[in-house]
């Protein structure tokens, strides 16, 4: 298994547009081959004082997918295709972290 945390950064105030598209493509994704789990986070709300904070214009991606072919899969899937198209005006940049368990 690996994990992904794909943190996203977006154009400033697009945040809602964003989910908006995001959220219609989670059910195809957690349908591909190897999806164990896929789901946007932003941030919480706590009184932690040692919490840091993407803040109002990054959504963070968070995926465990059964192996890298999943993840290779995944990225060329034409839903995911069509999505990036839909998105292409609020997605400044995409970063990933690919991390294994370190059990």
């Amino acid at each position: 298994m690996i994990h992904v945390i794909a943190t996203i950064d977006l154009a400033p105030g697009t945040r809602d547009l964003f989910l908006i598209a995001f959220r219609k493509i989670i059910a195809a994704v957690r349908a591909e081959h190897g999806c164990i789990e896929y789901g946007p986070a932003i941030d919480a709300t706590t009184d932690l004082t040692n919490q840091a904070q993407v803040g109002p214009d990054k959504v963070v991606v968070i995926e465990k997918w059964a192996d890298l072919a999943a993840l290779k899969a995944h990225l060329i899937a034409p839903h995911m295709q069509a999505y990036r198209v839909q998105v292409k005006d609020y997605v400044h940049n995409v970063h990933l972290l690919v991390l294994d368990p370190a059990e």
